[in-house]
């Protein structure tokens, strides 16, 4: 029997077009009627927001290669000029779909609750004055409108923005002839305003649109002529920074410089309203610079995230998620000092079913401990209001030695990160940012404490960010442990990201981009060559992402060799399940619902004697090889059973949000059968762990 060609493309699901399916899950929730009708318009609006950073991107990285010529190509073998030719195709299917669901689903829903979105047709002759007059107040004061002619060009338009272009007729101040003119929409007002009370019926909640408002009274903005059109319009430009790191001195100043590009980088999309004339369209094209395929003509606002703001706006809980409070595991209701409960055996934290707090309370008192010599911690994403970075700077004004490593080039975060490592240095904290070529993406804080007359380290391990915000809305795992030998792995890591040095290998933690790759694939191919010799081979993997082409082709083999693969991947799969031969052994789920599924963990049954891994990382080629992560071990038995149970069978055996990725490379939507009790896992750890 001829043993398949691993390397051959059909065997792979192009990158690109897995995300855009990602995204066209996320749309589906939006479409549900079984999620509550606020939270069905917040996942529309994410999955605008989604494909807004794709264009930002990944679109705008492959627009560079096919200009240059390029034809790189994946494992897929598609070269960018042709995948961009299908990612226009399946954008333009998932943009046309995300405003259908808008207008014809979303709109005469909340319709139906008293939530109106007004038209300029609708408005009575109380809400026409009303809207005048705010456009008098609010609107006029703020708005330049630019007449186009060889003196006044178009006008560079920030990135995502809101803009208008205008045709006019009839004669300028000055006596001249105008044609065109380019309103731009100020980014201080809000882009949904709701009507004062008294301008709507009973218990109905009545908004209008920003872009609705301005359309109404362009007229008022060119006195003597006539605005035969009025079109919205929203640029989206490459938003990826470049900065040479072998070329700079201070990675810091360097990023503060390249932040101000971002907003005027090379347009890669142009999103129009519906009733764009052709001709004005492609005008816009040509000031772009973008083809046929760039232009997306939408029936509704140019930036449906702007509709996030709506949930917030109206006081309408019945129409949310239920609230709830996350739960604080019972040996914390007994021992509030974590020093001594870690002293006690590992605690585990399931967010957000269960509390961040008690990672917030950890920092805290090792900040206020007299005990406490040294914290380290590395940052990612934090969020701009943050209790841990308020800990660490109590930590350093206390006179501790405090370390951090913050990653500055974490995307659409940076300028959050600079201030935040200004504030750490002002108050005394040791700052670095990580290693030149190598974003940092661990998550670990290290304390050390003076106890007797010894050093104990105590850390925190986690599959996501120090975010507060964040821990309520993803799901990941934080380990607090005092085990000796993880404290000394974290410690020499933090060691290797501030001196730049060699470190001892690792004893417990496994390390990008040293160890981790290698490991997982030497943990594959034991469990292949268990299943060779008869005995039961079985892994399971939850990632956000999977395609690094080596571990693909190890799970391929693995499958060839009988091994029970099954892979619980949020977002991008690039490994083609259920083809006879290679992957027939292997299943593939996503699953989409109320929290952003972020948790890695990695399952080896090892002949019963099974091991389980979280990690920061994704299987990706950038989180092996070219980003420092870290992987540990659950090794206390109670703690492993639990995360098996809660981690890996209870999503394995969702049958509401799960969705099955097809050998095609599309998805479909499990649905219980007639005689199945709905199970999501999301929903049961909710009953089983929060309050």
């Amino acid at each position: 029997m001829n043993t398949p060609d691993l390397t051959q493309p059909e065997l792979y699901i192009n990158r690109e077009l897995s995300l855009l399916e990602f995204n066209r899950r996320v749309l589906d929730q939006a479409n549900d009627p079984e999620t509550p009708l606020l939270e069905r318009l917040k996942f529309l609006c994410i999955s605008s927001t989604n494909l807004d950073e794709f264009f930002e991107v990944r679109v705008s990285g492959l627009k560079q290669l096919a200009a240059s010529g390029s034809v790189q190509a994946g494992a897929d073998n598609l070269r960018p000029a042709e995948l961009l030719q299908q990612i226009a195709t399946s954008a333009h299917t998932l943009v046309d779909n995300q405003y259908r669901i808008l207008n014809e689903v979303l709109l005469p829903a909340l319709e139906k609750e008293n939530i109106r979105f007004l038209r300029r047709t609708d408005w009575n002759a109380g809400q026409d004055a009303w809207v005048r007059r705010y456009f008098a107040q609010e609107l006029l004061p703020l708005l330049s409108p630019l007449g186009l002619d060889p003196s006044h060009p178009f006008p560079r338009t920030l990135n995502k923005s809101l803009n208008f272009i205008v045709s006019l007729e009839g004669k300028d101040a000055f006596g001249r002839n105008s044609a065109m003119a380019v309103v731009q929409a100020p980014r201080a007002l809000p882009r949904i305003i709701r009507l004062p009370a008294e301008h709507s019926r009973n218990n109905q909640q009545d908004f209008v649109f920003l872009s609705s408002i301005i359309h109404a009274h362009v007229q008022d903005l060119f006195p003597g002529m006539s605005a035969t059109g009025c079109y919205q319009f929203r640029v989206t430009r490459n938003s990826d920074l470049f900065v040479d790191e072998e070329e700079i001195d201070d990675l810091l100043r360097a990023l503060e410089g390249e932040l101000l590009s971002r907003r005027y980088g090379e347009a890669v999309r142009l999103e129009v309203a519906d009733n764009c004339t052709a001709e004005m369209a492609q005008y816009l094209l040509n000031q772009f610079k973008l083809g046929p395929d760039d232009l997306y003509q939408v029936n509704g606002p140019v930036n449906l995230n702007r509709l996030l703001q709506v949930a917030d706006l109206v006081e309408r809980p019945d129409l949310s998620y239920p609230p709830f409070t996350p739960g604080i595991p019972r040996r914390l209701k007994t021992e509030k000092d974590l020093f001594t409960v870690m002293r006690n055996g590992d605690l585990l934290l399931h967010h957000p079913f269960e509390s961040f707090a008690p990672v917030i309370d950890f920092i805290r008192q090792a900040a206020a401990d007299p005990q406490v010599l040294t914290i380290k911690q590395t940052l990612y994403r934090t969020g701009p209001e943050s209790a841990i970075v308020d800990a660490l700077v109590a930590a350093a004004l206390a006179d501790k030695e405090v370390t951090v490593v913050i990653e500055l080039r974490a995307r659409f975060d940076e300028e959050a990160n600079i201030r935040l490592a200004t504030r750490l240095q002002e108050a005394g904290a040791h700052v670095v940012y990580g290693v030149v070529g190598y974003k940092t993406h661990a998550k670990m804080l290290l304390v050390t404490r003076r106890e007797g007359r010894r050093l104990r380290h105590y850390v925190h391990l986690s599959t996501g960010n120090y975010h507060a915000r964040t821990a309520r809305l993803y799901t990941d795992y934080g380990l607090l442990t005092g085990d000796k030998i993880i404290g000394e792995d974290v410690r020499a890591i933090f060691q290797q990201l501030t001196s730049l040095g060699k470190v001892k290998p690792l004893k417990k933690l496994l390390q990008s981009p040293f160890t981790l790759h290698k490991e997982m694939l030497r943990k594959i191919e034991r469990e292949a060559e268990l299943a060779r010799a008869g005995k039961e081979g079985r892994i399971i993997i939850k990632a956000n992402a999977m395609l690094e082409p080596q571990a693909i082709q190890a799970l391929y083999k693995a499958s060839q060799a009988g091994v029970k693969i099954d892979l619980i991947i949020r977002g991008i799969c690039c490994l083609r399940p259920g083809i006879a031969g290679v992957s027939e052994n292997i299943r593939v789920r996503s699953i989409i619902g109320r929290f952003l599924e972020h948790t890695r963990v990695f399952y080896f049954h090892n002949e019963g004697d099974y091991e389980i891994f979280c990690s920061s990382a994704d299987w990706m080629d950038r989180n092996f090889f070219r980003r420092v992560e870290t992987c540990f071990p659950i090794k206390e038995e109670r703690l492993r059973e639990r995360m098996r149970k809660e981690a890996l069978d209870l999503y394995l055996s969702d049958n509401s949000q799960a969705w099955i990725l097809q050998s095609s490379g599309e998805y479909k939507r499990l649905k219980p059968a007639s005689n199945q009790k709905t199970r999501s896992a999301q929903a049961t750890l909710l009953d089983k762990l929060a309050e």
